[in-house]
């Protein structure tokens, strides 16, 4: 059996594995299908899927201060993320949705310490910076210009505050309802929203779209607003949450990797480079032990 450090990083970079055809799949869904059907759709077909696993598998209902903190998951994952990105790439090419995105660990490793109180010591803050740093630099370089703020730029940088807050309070709730069940019961929270958008925007223009952007909405329906949160959230709840953050540090590399692939972007050996440079931030990060903390 694995240590727990380390089964939490294993978790958390098969999340991130799951995570990193977000961007490239949904510039590909929103070409043909308007962004407040990929935002919310996504996010009501993955509800009906979580609805069903929680009565199958018959879970205990959450309780008290645990609805409320589900909300916060929902704000932050299920709506903000989804919707904020959505509408940015309908402009944004993928390669600049992951020059914003390269900042996510950061925040999110911002949003551990405030909301759990981890401590991490202080050379983990160097290479967390570094990383960020190297992942907004590697993506820059692929097109991802940061020269002046635009519309998306603003959106996505919503997205990245959105997430974080979400991923940070999802990984403690995992810790008392489990990573899936956090999840599933994250989406039923917001279904009574994303379904009732998802029916206004069917009404106000039916989806009418090719089998590869349908293919691109069910992928990010199913995996990544569901099934790559069960790995992701298990690992943030194994933790330390500040140091599986980071193992999403790597997620721009794959990213604009599947964005080559899929969308045809370029790769050169600056690409190379600069991916390696934030694998090693990434690694470095993650091998950091936490300070401890203060007696008092």
């Amino acid at each position: 059996m694995l240590p727990r450090g380390r089964a939490g990083l294993l978790w958390g970079l098969v999340g991130v594995a799951a995570f990193s055809f977000t961007v490239p799949f949904t510039r590909v869904a929103v070409a043909g299908l308007s962004p407040l059907f990929v935002g919310s759709g996504r996010a009501a077909v993955a509800a009906a899927v979580a609805a069903l696993a929680l009565v199958l598998t018959r879970q205990p209902m959450p309780r008290g201060a645990q609805w409320w903190r589900l909300g916060v998951v929902a704000g932050g994952v299920v709506v903000g993320f989804p919707f904020l990105t959505s509408f940015a790439l309908q402009s944004a090419p993928a390669s600049h949705g992951a020059v914003v995105i390269g900042l996510l660990p950061a925040a999110t490793a911002v949003v551990a310490v405030l909301r759990v109180g981890e401590r991490p010591a202080r050379s983990f803050w160097v290479f967390a910076a570094l990383g960020a740093l190297a992942a907004v630099g590697f993506a820059t370089l692929q097109g991802g210009a940061l020269g002046e703020l635009h519309r998306s730029d603003l959106l996505l940088l919503g997205a990245v505050v959105a997430a974080a807050v979400g991923y940070a309070e999802g990984g403690v709730l995992s810790r008392e309802l489990g990573s899936w069940q956090t999840i599933s019961w994250a989406l039923v929270v917001a279904a009574p929203v994303t379904v009732a958008l998802t029916a206004w925007s069917v009404a106000g223009q039916p989806p009418q779209a090719t089998g590869s952007q349908w293919l691109a909405f069910a992928y990010l329906a199913l995996v990544s607003m569901y099934l790559g949160f069960f790995a992701w959230y298990r690992g943030l709840a194994l933790g330390p949450m500040a140091q599986v953050s980071q193992v999403q540090l790597v997620q721009p590399v794959l990213t604009i990797g599947w964005a080559a692939v899929l969308l045809h972007e370029p790769i050169t050996w600056p690409t190379v480079l600069g991916g390696l440079a934030v694998v090693a931030c990434a690694t470095l990060a993650v091998r950091t032990r936490l300070a401890r903390k203060d007696p008092s």
